[in-house]
């Protein structure tokens, strides 16, 4: 005999399960999507490759340009470059600002690395664009946001875009289809724990 626990949870998930069907029903618009993972929290470039893990596991063109990051190797290149080389993964190659301290060398390479990115932008052969640490781009006013944001506009119906990094102003979470916020709730690094190879990059 089933106990009431098993009819309330049976009731529960069918309540459930209704609702969700329902909301894949009402989805009946098929377009490439804008995903904006921003906050002051762990994971944001992290969310971002495991999606190009997923788009490729379905043999979908990939890019990846990535802003700041590239004077220090990372896993995700790594095993990027060497098991998918037809992946377009651009670095900017500068490093962190606040290592580099030149905003005329910082604005100049940022510039360098939005025409590639922008290139990829129009390319409708490309299913999934990442453009990492492009934020901070905004925020430092090395690209400028108008020429950004009617790029993300006018790219390939198909085409989705995954866009990391803090902050990253009003106008780019209004363009977003989905923003998601990695909040910092504790953090290893302050707790004086050095970043860990193949966990941190």
């Amino acid at each position: 005999m089933k106990n009431k626990g098993h009819t309330t949870h049976k009731a529960k998930m069918e309540k459930l399960k209704k609702n969700v069907d329902a909301s894949i029903s009402a989805a009946t618009i098929d377009k490439g999507v804008g995903i904006l993972l921003t906050g002051n929290g762990k994971g944001k470039s992290s969310s971002a490759f495991g999606m190009v893990m997923r788009a490729l596991g379905y043999g979908y063109k990939v890019a990846v340009i990535q802003f700041l990051k590239g004077a220090q190797s990372s896993g995700e290149e790594k095993f990027i470059q060497d098991n998918f080389p037809e992946v377009l993964f651009h670095q900017m190659k500068t490093g962190y600002t606040w290592d580099t301290q030149d905003r005329d060398k910082d604005k100049a390479a940022a510039i360098s690395s939005w025409k590639v990115a922008k290139k990829a932008l129009a390319d409708k052969s490309l299913h999934l664009v990442v453009l990492d640490e492009l934020t901070y781009m905004l925020s430092f006013k090395y690209l400028d946001e108008s020429e950004v944001i009617q790029a993300l506009n006018n790219r390939p119906q198909n085409q989705s875009v995954v866009i990391t990094g803090r902050g990253g102003g009003k106008k780019l979470k209004n363009w977003a289809d989905t923003v998601s916020e990695v909040r910092d709730i504790k953090h290893a690094f302050n707790s004086q724990i050095m970043a860990r190879k193949g966990v941190d990059y």
